[in-house]
């Protein structure tokens, strides 16, 4: 994918309920999320206009309803459903999310777990 034009979208913070343990369903805890969308962002480099573009409100909030409105017991879930909706949502050709679990459970002395996925279109 070297060569093409991409959206990075680095350190989003939300709060949800992912996890296998019953304290991770009951009680949100911070999940970190880069992506990076590759598009083709050359239309919307000459005309200045948002509507050739994807708008980054737009990814912010879809990212955020998938990690506060569901609930997964894996980070590898959770990021493969935001690749895929990011994918599916955008003109773009492929995606990476990246979803950080710091502070995970019964863990101490670790700055996180991290999942990352790349996906491209069909």
């Amino acid at each position: 994918m070297s060569g093409k034009d991409k959206i990075i979208a680095k350190g989003l913070t939300f709060k949800g309920c992912h996890g296998v343990l019953g304290q991770e369903k009951d009680t949100a805890q911070i999940f970190k999320v880069d992506a990076v969308i590759y598009a083709d962002l050359k239309a919307a480099a000459a005309s200045d206009d948002i509507e050739q573009t994807i708008d980054y409100a737009m990814i912010y909030g879809d990212i955020k309803a998938v990690i506060e409105n569901n609930s997964y017991n894996l980070i590898e879930t959770l990021a493969d459903k935001i690749a895929n909706l990011l994918l599916n949502k955008y003109p773009a050709e492929a995606v990476e999310v990246c979803v950080y679990k710091p502070n995970p459970p019964l863990i101490q002395d670790i700055d996180y777990f991290a999942v990352s996925l790349t996906r491209k279109r069909d």
